[in-house]
């Protein structure tokens, strides 16, 4: 059975934290790479970070997010999750979690499995 939900989201002031979760069933959580992607209104979804499962095969972030973004999983719970720092208002978007990666991509045809998102908010 397919699950991912997302939680965490909300409104916050430009250089705030928030944290992402991406709670999922063994499944699914096993299911391949997981990844964050995000979708501003009137723009195309785009794959913020990506994380391997199964094996400690690292990272990959997109470049608008380094340094500020990290993503991290806890096996144990099939959870992933998104710290975000320093957010700028540029970071407002509904983010999606994704589940059934190959590889740590960080496009949005590469997964199969998709939560239904949680909206951040950053106000200047």
């Amino acid at each position: 059975q397919v699950h991912l939900e997302e939680s965490g989201g909300g409104s916050v002031q430009a250089g705030g934290s928030l944290r992402l979760s991406c709670a999922s069933s063994a499944v699914t959580f096993n299911s391949g790479f997981m990844a964050w992607f995000r979708q501003a209104p009137g723009k195309e979804r785009e794959g913020v970070a990506a994380i391997a499962i199964v094996y400690d095969d690292g990272e990959r972030y997109h470049d608008s997010v380094k340094g500020r973004f990290t993503v991290s999983r806890d096996n144990a719970k099939h959870t992933i999750y998104l710290n975000m720092g320093s957010l700028e208002p540029e970071d407002t978007a509904m983010y999606y979690c994704a589940a059934g990666g190959t590889y740590a991509s960080l496009m949005p045809g590469s997964y199969k499995y998709w939560g239904q998102g949680t909206q951040v908010t950053v106000s200047s």
